[in-house]
């Protein structure tokens, strides 16, 4: 089954905790604090497997979740950094956020090298690490900060220089199969191609080009009829489309209107589509009769839209090596194959690498709420007051507290942040 559009979750792992912990040892009365750090979560990595082409693994596990970082322990232990959540997808996937349809990151681009798309927590730090002077007993240490998570949809274009487009049962699998090592399912019926097929295309120069034939697109397709709305995303890439027609016209259908049809499918779907360069492929030659085909209103139609236009027989092999060649020589003077740009930016963090804060009043009580809050709530002992002391620093230095007096905080509220609860007083 070929599959090439999914939504997925995926959670980077979250921090370890810090440890409060002392030293303590044989002739050490009063150690002091020594406790460990707790281990990074590990991310969330998308690489490139190439040999696959398609999303089939996706199509019953929709969740990823990276391991979470270690616990830190006493003397000086630290969590151990959990490791990497490592997705694999077919060259060319598309990675675009599942809210805004927006592209993240195409794995085509820099030769698909490993996209980090959800990064761990951080690990909390131990309570060593807020002794001071005047604190030399610190009774707290910090939780780790939660792993990135978010939804995304993958969607597969395919990465061919080459895409072979036209109505069913024009020959476009028969021609692959000719031209490379390619083995689609070729019979005399429509839609028997039910997903793209590429194949290696070698040339005489050895660079060779990557073709894919796309499945029979019928009129109607960009409004989804047919199996040609589904695969119009594979020629997107495209840098060349070889536009194939059946010029024997054996089932009773007429050339000009079968190319006409398919370019304003085209257009329909992606302007700039319809703008790529074409080769023409006249199919089956071979039974062509020229007393029942009108081959001069053809060509003239064909000259009128500047395409170039080759008679080919996939049956017998006529015209195809000329027509590699010419393939071959144009893809040198196109530009290379197109990479899309990152269109998602994530919302700017906040204090605590967290989104805005929230507030709303409910009688006389305040609630406060943000992912940075719910971070920070994890890395507070409220049974310790040095530890409550830095918590009402944080939310002053924050703008919390100039926020609630804009709401009409005063003396005497009640505020609440995720079941802590405490009377407002500036």
């Amino acid at each position: 089954m070929f599959v090439d559009h999914v939504k997925i979750y995926i959670k980077a792992g979250d921090g370890g905790n810090g440890a409060v912990s002392f030293r303590r040892e044989k002739y050490v009365a009063a150690g002091g604090p020594d406790g460990g750090d707790g281990g990074h979560g590990g991310n969330v990595v998308f690489r490139v497997d190439p040999g696959t082409n398609t999303l089939l693994a996706f199509r019953y596990k929709h969740k990823f979740i990276a391991a979470r970082g270690g616990d830190g322990k006493g003397s000086k232990f630290h969590g151990a950094t959990a490791e990497d959540l490592v997705i694999q997808v077919p060259p060319g996937t598309l990675i675009r956020d599942a809210e805004t349809q927006r592209v993240i990151h195409d794995m085509s681009e820099n030769d698909g090298a490993d996209y980090i798309a959800c990064k761990g927590g951080r690990g909390g730090w131990g309570n060593r690490h807020f002794a001071t002077p005047t604190r030399q007993v610190p009774m707290f240490a910090k939780n780790g900060t939660q792993g990135q998570e978010k939804e995304v949809i993958l969607e597969l274009k395919m990465l061919a220089d080459v895409g072979i487009i036209g109505y069913p049962s024009v020959g476009k699998s028969s021609i692959l199969a000719r031209i490379s090592a390619a083995k689609p399912k070729i019979a005399d019926y429509h839609f028997t191609t039910l997903s793209p097929n590429l194949g290696v295309v070698r040339t005489k120069g050895g660079q060779g080009f990557v073709a894919a034939d796309i499945p029979g697109l019928i009129e109607g397709a960009a409004d989804g009829a047919g199996l040609g709305h589904a695969f119009l995303r594979h020629v997107d890439r495209c840098r060349l489309l070889l536009h194939v027609v059946d010029i024997s016209c054996f089932e009773g259908r007429d050339p000009v209107e079968d190319v006409q049809k398919i370019n304003y499918e085209l257009e329909r779907y992606s302007p700039e589509l319809a703008t790529r360069p074409q080769i023409l492929l006249a199919n089956k030659v071979d039974a062509l009769d020229r007393e029942t085909v009108d081959v001069e209103a053809f060509e003239a139609y064909i000259k009128e839209l500047g395409y170039t236009l080759l008679y080919v027989s996939a049956a017998t092999g006529e015209g195809l090596e000329e027509m590699v060649d010419l393939v071959a020589t144009r893809l040198k003077e196109l530009p290379p194959m197109r990479v899309y740009e990152t269109e998602y930016q994530p919302e700017d963090a906040y204090v605590g690498g967290g989104k805005e804060t929230t507030i709303r009043r409910e009688n006389n009580t305040f609630y406060v709420e943000g992912e940075w809050l719910l971070n920070l709530m994890g890395q507070i002992n409220f049974s310790d007051y040095e530890s409550l002391n830095f918590f009402q620093r944080v939310l002053q230095r924050s703008g919390v507290f100039e926020a609630l007096e804009a709401k009409g905080c005063r003396d005497g509220h009640t505020v609440s942040i995720y079941d802590f609860e405490f009377d407002y007083v500036k």
